[in-house]
């Protein structure tokens, strides 16, 4: 088991560049939800264990070096591959009126919270991970047809630059580690699908206007 403390830099370092010339690049192949992780064990595609144990303020990207063994010329590289994420811009909701922002945003929040979808808030900048196919997605949010907001998607490492690493586990970590059940469900699927947007009564006791920062699987 090797331990990994530190990245040792990005595989687009001209450093790396040509020791990976020269050496074989083995991949640690992460799924979304454990990209995220800034502790995890895992096995490379050769069979390297290692235990990744990094500050709390770091996690893992596309293209970094875990491990290199230059007796047999092998390089360890962390092989990422995030889902798009969708980006809905509050356009100018800060030259609104106080009632009109308080609308925008209940609205918005009830209309993801419909639909089960974990999100992130940066700034007037909403992310919710790809949770389901983004032509749904998309028609989701063109159903709803919400005031004052743009929408399009952006590839996921490209969102993730945008955020520290406690908003990247937030958003990531949990959009594929487990299946999006209801409390009420007996290892079934929802009742519903995700297919069209969807109003029903929730007796979970909270209220979905709230961030949905954490509803769906664990964090490191």
């Amino acid at each position: 088991m090797i331990l990994v403390e530190h990245k040792l830099g990005h595989l687009s370092d001209p450093v790396w560049q040509e020791r990976a010339r020269q050496a074989r690049v083995d991949p640690l192949v992460l799924e979304q939800w454990e990209a995220p992780k800034s502790r995890l064990r895992k096995a490379s595609e050769s069979g390297i264990e290692l235990a990744v144990s990094l500050p709390r303020s770091e996690h893992l990207h596309d293209g970094d070096v875990l491990h290199y063994d230059a007796t047999r010329q092998l390089i360890v590289v962390a092989r990422i591959a995030l889902k798009e994420v969708l980006v809905i811009e509050l356009e100018g909701l800060e030259r609104l009126a106080p009632h009109e922002i308080l609308r925008a945003c209940f609205e918005l929040g009830h209309g993801l919270g419909n639909q089960h979808w974990p999100a992130v808030i940066k700034g007037s900048t909403v992310y919710v991970p790809l949770s389901v196919d983004q032509k749904v997605m998309a028609s989701v949010m063109r159903t709803h047809a919400f005031a004052h907001v743009k929408t399009h998607f952006a590839p996921g490492e490209e969102v993730a630059a945008k955020l520290d690493a406690k908003e990247v586990r937030l958003l990531f970590a949990g959009a594929d580690a487990t299946p999006h059940h209801h409390h009420g469900d007996r290892g079934g699927a929802h009742g519903h699908d995700h297919h069209e947007p969807h109003d029903h009564p929730h007796d979970h006791g909270h209220d979905h206007g709230h961030e949905h920062h954490d509803r769906h699987g664990p964090v490191a």
